[in-house]
């Protein structure tokens, strides 16, 4: 886990963004699947919703150091 976090944070803010935009496709559309039955792996909707707040704390992170 340590590990993505450091990846993140080598991310310029841009970056994150967009990657957060693509996190926020694919748990609607896990979700979908989830309301379908047809999801694959279970698993997967967690690591999104993980993998969005890491991103969304790093921005907070950095949002607020810059207001210092």
């Amino acid at each position: 886990m340590a590990k993505k976090i450091e990846d993140l944070r080598t991310k310029t803010e841009d970056q994150l963004s967009e990657q957060l935009g693509n996190l926020k496709r694919e748990a609607f559309n896990l979700r979908f699947q989830a309301a379908t039955s047809q999801l694959e792996k279970p698993s997967r909707v967690r690591e999104v919703r993980r993998d969005i707040a890491r991103i969304k704390t790093l921005q907070n992170e950095r949002s607020r150091s810059a207001a210092k």
